[in-house]
């Protein structure tokens, strides 16, 4: 009778269908790997996590075209996220690692073997890169609207320049007949005939 509880497989606790379901799917790409060939695994994988980001890719805003949710094959399947990063499974056919293409070469953000922790690290780096492009987009509405400001105090100061220089010939001028007048009323009484 103890050999027979031996041979028992303890069964984990499933949370949800969703759960159960990435189970299996996990069970099936395992077992796959004794049959299909890597990149085929390598693409399963991918997909599963594709799936998981969906609902993710369906909450970012219509205006922002900067993300594509897309399994490119090719040597080495990958998952594009943005146009600069994307996840690829790693040699061990297990392992995702989320890569990003930065002016100093490649980086790797996240490598885990965890779909969960794979998809949370990615919802958050779309959130980051979301808020970027609305900070960006503000400045570049605070500038054209800095610039706007500034075009418009030039046209005041231009017009208030134009009329402080109106106001100095005049009184100029004023000043030059005041002058004159002055000089022949002096000659006039100075000089008697």
């Amino acid at each position: 009778m103890s050999e027979m509880q031996d041979n028992v497989v303890p069964h984990t606790r499933i949370r949800s269908l969703r759960d159960a379901i990435r189970k299996v799917q996990l069970g099936e790409v395992e077992r796959s790997d004794v049959v299909v060939e890597l990149q085929d695994t390598e693409r399963a994988r991918l997909d599963m996590l594709a799936d998981e980001l969906k609902d993710v890719f369906k909450e970012i805003p219509e205006d922002d075209d900067q993300f594509s949710l897309q399994i490119i094959s090719g040597s080495t399947p990958r998952l594009w996220i943005d146009a600069t990063s994307h996840v690829a499974v790693g040699g061990d056919r297990k392992t995702y690692r989320f890569l990003k293409d930065t002016r100093l070469g490649r980086v790797v953000i996240l490598e885990t073997a965890n779909i969960d922790d794979m998809a949370d690290c990615l919802t958050e780096y779309i959130a980051e890169r979301v808020i970027e492009r609305e900070k960006a987009l503000e400045g570049d509405w605070l500038n054209s609207r800095l610039k706007e400001v500034a075009q418009e105090s030039r046209v005041v100061r231009v017009r208030e320049s134009r009329t402080s220089w109106l106001a100095v010939a005049g009184a100029f001028g004023i000043g030059i007949a005041a002058g004159v007048i002055g000089l022949i009323a002096f000659a006039w009484f100075a000089n008697p005939i």
